[in-house]
């Protein structure tokens, strides 16, 4: 055989097996056609099964635990050891607890993440707090914690004993002026005062009865009687002036020493007024009105105002001594008298309450009372 005609016939074979082929790869496909497509309820259960693997693994990668370590050291900067760190979480009570090493070092591990609190606290040294929020698997690492010695506070006071105190308690009392000019001395504001000395009590009666704006008032009050003829068998001129304002100022007088010095100390009670201050208007008037008859004593209780009562009625009958015997009415002129004195000292604690308090000039507290 030719070349030519293997070649052909070579040809012709490969032909015959293209042919040949043909219809099985046309069955091929018509088979691969007809194939049914994946379940759509398939396809949706291995997409949710691969959503839930990754939120598992974010949740978990969410909810890895952590560790919170520190160092705590005292003022100079050395390390503390035994120091006791409790970490409590949001909406716990109690939580756990280390205590620092020899290098002042702790440590909490597996600790889950979220905001904590850590309370650092030791003998002798004052405790601190420190707040932060732990993310997950974070190895978290406080800043440097420092306790210091607590500051002690020494309260020292100075007190001056009861006379001295008293003492200058009086000595700002003899400032105190209504207007800044007329004397208030029997009035305390002082929210603590001190008792006073038999030899306090006569001073201040001093004090006020010879106080020139005193003796100019009487004057005043000795110018009005006579002005008004009261005591007129003294005469009008200036004897007659003259009589008045003696009867005057020993009225004055007698009032002040005997209810403000003499019987005070010697039943040992304050001659002077308290101011109140405080409270409803109803109590406050009270108070004042019955200065006449309470009073307190030199031991700081409240008592029956003898000193006042006893004064009154004491001052009352001597007047017998100097005034004119056609103006002493009858008996009744001493319980008279005593009753329009009562009545006046009701009246000056009102006063004293509502209008002097504040009128009067008075200095400031001084800085040796308490």
């Amino acid at each position: 055989m030719s070349l030519g005609s293997a070649k052909k016939s070579l040809l012709l074979g490969l032909g015959r097996l293209v042919w040949l082929s043909l219809p099985v790869l046309l069955c091929s496909l018509s088979a691969w056609s007809e194939q049914p497509p994946m379940n759509k309820a398939a396809n949706s259960a291995l997409a949710d099964s691969q959503e839930t693997q990754a939120s598992g693994r974010q949740q978990h990668a969410a909810h890895q635990a952590g560790s919170i370590s520190g160092k705590v050291v005292d003022q100079s900067g050395a390390s503390i050891a035994g120091v006791v760190v409790k970490l409590t979480r949001e909406g716990q009570s109690s939580g756990l607890e280390v205590a620092s090493d020899e290098d002042g070092l702790f440590a909490f591990t597996n600790v889950a993440p979220g905001p904590f609190q850590l309370t650092i606290s030791s003998p002798d040294l004052t405790s601190q707090d420190f707040s932060g929020t732990l993310q997950s698997g974070e190895a978290y690492v406080t800043p440097l914690i420092m306790l210091v010695i607590p500051t002690v506070v020494t309260e020292v006071q100075v007190g001056l004993p009861p006379e001295e105190l008293a003492e200058v308690q009086i000595k700002e009392q003899e400032k105190q002026r209504v207007f800044g000019l007329i004397p208030n001395f029997y009035v305390s504001y002082e929210p603590h005062p001190a008792p006073l000395t038999a030899k306090q009590k006569f001073e201040l009666a001093w004090k006020s009865a010879s106080d020139p704006v005193t003796l100019v008032g009487v004057g005043v009050l000795a110018g009005i009687g006579q002005a008004g003829d009261r005591w007129g068998a003294y005469g009008q001129g200036a004897q007659g002036y003259a009589k008045r304002y003696g009867a005057t100022y020993a009225n004055v007088f007698t009032a002040t020493f005997i209810g403000g010095a003499v019987m005070p100390s010697i039943l040992k009670q304050d001659p002077r007024y308290f101011y109140k201050g405080s409270g409803s208007k109803r109590s406050r008037l009270l108070y004042a009105a019955a200065s006449s008859f309470i009073c307190k004593g030199d031991n700081g209780h409240w008592q029956p105002n003898y000193s006042n009562v006893i004064g009154s009625f004491a001052g009352a009958g001597m007047e017998v001594l100097y005034i004119p015997a056609n103006d002493r009415r009858g008996s009744g002129f001493v319980v008279s008298g005593a009753l329009i004195r009562l009545g006046e000292t009701s009246l000056a604690g009102v006063l004293q309450e509502f209008v002097f308090s504040k009128l009067t000039h008075r200095p400031r507290r001084s800085a040796s009372q308490p």
